[in-house]
């Protein structure tokens, strides 16, 4: 693998790949080059948007390339690997997609190739993703350093096992919709007291996101809501209700949703 610069292969053209996509492409480290499933239009916008080569003849420049990137559905997996296997020599292949772990790609790759699963989430456009990694058994320390650097740029990253991230997923990848979920509800509220929806949308936005950089500091989530609700007081009646819900075990029944059709899909 070259020292200065790593050629990667995007095979895949979507909203994750076009994150990444945009954040290496400003990196002089690494050469890009993408191709689809013979989606042109999104092709010539990738191109026109990023500045970044295009190619329907990806595997005529397979032998070129450092870093494959494997950004479609799970279910396309399988004859991607089929088409690549007698083309590669020692290239690191990477997937985004939810359930193809680096056993799964090692099965189906020649012995040796280095392969990762990586699971960003939808904040990975706006350079906030919190994004799980695993790696293969063939993975060599210079290629966790270029693969940490590739993802440093949606985010922050955790390394973590292969298991780990099949469980961890529904938390990082689905639970981001649980507060939308919530967000909208509380927006919603919001606009009954009579503000306009931009106005509730914002405070509530503001809140959250004031929240979460509370939750960065390393505080214990109970003790932050122990600062908030004064014994007796109304934050404290509305935790009530929450615990007279339930919320722990529902959202951990949402949680093992998330994961039981992820291990069926």
């Amino acid at each position: 693998m070259p020292q200065t610069t790593n050629r990667v292969l995007f095979i895949g053209a979507g909203r994750m790949a076009q994150a990444i996509i945009s954040t290496l492409a400003e990196k002089e480290q690494f050469d890009i080059l993408v191709t689809n499933k013979g989606n042109k239009t999104r092709l010539e916008y990738v191109q026109n948007t990023y500045r970044v080569p295009v190619t329907e003849d990806w595997k005529q420049q397979l032998n070129k390339i450092d870093i494959i990137f494997l950004a479609m559905p799970p279910e396309d997996h399988e004859q991607i690997l089929k088409e690549i296997y007698r083309l590669i020599n020692g290239q690191l292949v990477i997937t985004v997609a939810a359930g193809i772990d680096p056993a799964y790609l090692e099965a189906r790759l020649p012995d040796g190739t280095p392969t990762a699963w990586v699971m960003p989430n939808t904040a990975a456009k706006l350079g906030e993703s919190s994004t799980l990694y695993a790696i293969g058994t063939h993975v060599e320390k210079q290629y966790v350093k270029v693969l940490e650097e590739i993802l440093s740029g949606i985010g922050a990253f955790e390394k973590v096992t292969e298991q780990q991230l099949h469980q961890l997923t529904a938390i990082t990848g689905s639970a981001p919709a649980f507060i939308y979920r919530i967000t909208e509800s509380l927006k919603n509220q919001a606009q009954e007291t009579g503000i306009t929806e931009e106005q509730a949308r914002k405070l509530v936005a503001q809140m959250i996101a004031g929240s979460a950089e509370l939750l960065k500091t390393g505080e214990d989530p109970a003790a932050l809501a122990g600062q908030v609700a004064t014994p007796g007081g109304s934050t404290a009646a509305g935790l009530g209700v929450l615990d007279n819900h339930n919320v722990d075990s529902l959202l951990r029944e949402a949680i093992e949703a998330c994961r039981r059709k992820a291990g069926n899909s």
